[in-house]
């Protein structure tokens, strides 16, 4: 048991030192900080944790010496870190209400050059029970010489917000109960969600302590926590080992970096302007969007998807599916107990017969994704619904125009072909393949010169790349091999496409039967004595 005249004699002693606790940001692991820690470095028992000498020292009246000593020595270390890092000091209750507290804190700061909009004060919610309005003055002079105030344990006491509403705080700590028993106990991951998202509200910032796990560390990043300290990030150490704490690699968050799992989780504790804003995202989305709760019952819903059910949204609210749209959820449920066990279900394609759009059965895309806590629990269902009725028909009627067209080429004697801007053939009509005997696949790129006459080769070749070079159209005759044997006279014409600088994109072109065009030449040529009689003028 540790007595007053023991405190009194470490102080005079001057036995009393900070010890450092890293403060970082969850995120990114990075170092933020150090909150500064009172130790008593007792020459026979060592470093004696200050549960154990700080009560006293505030009933006998030393907590103000304390303090000197412990912030003079931490002022001192501050050298050594970087600009970017703050101090974070717990200021005793009694301390709250003694006015020359400031002006003590402004001296020890000055002594070391140590600026106070780098130094971080904790004041525990019990200490403001009293009387808010004493400490209000003290608080508003520390603020006006620049110093930042967390609100620790925040929670475990009865006035709260109404410290909140009064005090220029300008940081929440979340109590290190709650952090540990959040991983096991909904209800304290429910009560830290809150905390996170006052702290949002009121523009605070966030930081829970106690964390020694990675779980911890993971779960309060996904609730929206900015930053935390515990024994998972380190544990407080003497001034000469800061600069070890420094140099260490940064703990990586296992979180992935992906938001989408977290939405959920993050609503609860969402301000109002950022409920605001989801909703009208929520509204606004060109797809019905729903949450549903465990019981299938709708618990929000937007007008697009309450439109395609038939009924306001009003309406929708705290019904089941079952109950809202009942010819369908025959349809729906097995999709929806499959999401309630936590399986995305997407894209699937449903149609309701009987509800008609334009004369179709209505249709649409359901997207069923199964919303998790951060215990990963299943705790309702996201739904998307895409109207996909019109979609439908016009791939049918699609379906049915290239029926349509297919036939209607077949009918045609030219034969289609498209071609790329280095001459390789990449498409050709099925009709070519039966006029070669060669197959498509074997005519594409430059397989299609293997069907023609060996002596019409050479010519068609410089024909065609001399179009390639100077984009004038394409007109080559030449012969192909017939299935049956033989030869047949064809006709290729082509045309370039350009595109909006110019350059050719693609060829297009056909080629068409002449053989019967050759072979009335040849009888008209035959017929009017153009056969060449020997000594006679051309």
């Amino acid at each position: 048991m540790v007595k007053p005249e023991q405190v009194r004699q470490a102080l005079h002693h001057d036995e009393l030192v900070p010890c450092f606790q890293p403060l970082v940001a969850l995120a990114t692991g990075e170092l933020i900080g150090f909150e500064v820690l009172a130790r008593w470095r007792h020459p026979q028992q060592g470093l004696i944790l200050p549960e154990n000498f700080i009560s006293i020292a505030e009933s006998e009246g030393l907590i103000g010496e304390l303090t000197d000593q412990i912030l003079g020595k931490a002022f001192l270390s501050a050298p050594s870190l970087p600009e970017a890092l703050i101090l974070a000091v717990n200021l005793s209750p009694r301390q709250l209400y003694d006015l020359n507290l400031p002006g003590q804190i402004s001296d020890a700061a000055e002594k070391a050059s140590f600026p106070l909009e780098r130094l971080k004060l904790e004041i525990t919610e019990n200490a403001l029970v009293d009387d808010i309005a004493g400490a209000r003055k003290t608080i508003g002079r520390l603020k006006a010489l620049g110093c930042k105030l967390a609100l620790d344990d925040f929670g475990t006491g009865y006035s709260s917000l109404q410290h909140l509403h009064v005090l220029p705080f300008d940081e929440l700590k979340i109590d290190r109960s709650f952090v540990a028993a959040m991983t096991r106990k909904r209800e304290s991951r429910k009560i830290v969600a809150a905390i996170i998202g006052l702290g949002h509200s009121l523009g605070l910032s966030t930081l829970a302590e106690g964390i020694e796990t990675e779980a911890q560390a993971d779960m309060l990043l996904r609730l929206g926590c900015k930053q935390g300290q515990g024994w998972l990030y380190g544990q407080p150490l003497e001034a000469a080992s800061i600069g070890e704490v420094i140099r260490r690699t940064p703990r990586i968050p296992s979180v992935p970096n992906q938001t989408t799992q977290w939405v959920v989780s993050s609503l609860e504790a969402l301000p109002a302007q950022r409920l605001a804003q989801m909703q009208a995202i929520y509204d606004g989305a060109p797809v019905g969007i729903a949450f549903l709760d465990c019981n299938l019952r709708y618990i929000s819903i937007n007008k697009r998807l309450a439109e395609m059910n038939g009924s306001a949204i009003a309406a929708h609210l705290g019904k089941t599916v079952e109950e809202m749209i009942p010819d369908a959820y025959p349809i729906l449920k097995p999709y929806l107990l499959r999401a309630l066990r936590g399986e995305a279900i997407s894209d699937v394609l449903v149609s309701r017969p009987g509800v008609k759009l334009g004369g179709a059965d209505w249709a649409a895309l359901l997207s069923y994704h199964p919303a998790l806590d951060e215990g990963d629990e299943v705790i309702g269902i996201a739904v998307a619904v895409v109207d996909v009725t019109r979609r439908e028909r016009a791939e049918e009627a699609l379906a049915a125009s290239k029926d349509h067209f297919e036939n209607m080429v077949e009918l045609i004697p030219q034969m289609p072909w498209t071609m790329s801007p280095e001459g390789d053939i990449l498409d050709v009509s099925s009709r070519w393949s039966r006029t070669t005997g060669l197959s498509k696949e074997d005519s594409l790129k430059r397989g299609w010169l293997h069907a023609l006459h060996p002596e019409d080769v050479d010519p068609t070749v410089k024909i065609v790349n001399d179009a390639l070079r100077t984009g004038e159209p394409i007109d080559v005759e030449y012969r192909v091999v017939r299935p049956e044997g033989g030869w047949r006279w064809m006709r290729a014409r082509g045309t370039a496409l350009r595109g909006p600088s110019g350059e050719i994109i693609r060829w297009y072109g056909s080629v068409e039967d002449i053989e019967a065009l050759k072979q009335m030449e040849e009888a008209l040529r035959m017929s009017r004595g153009y056969q060449k009689v020997p000594g006679s003028k051309p």
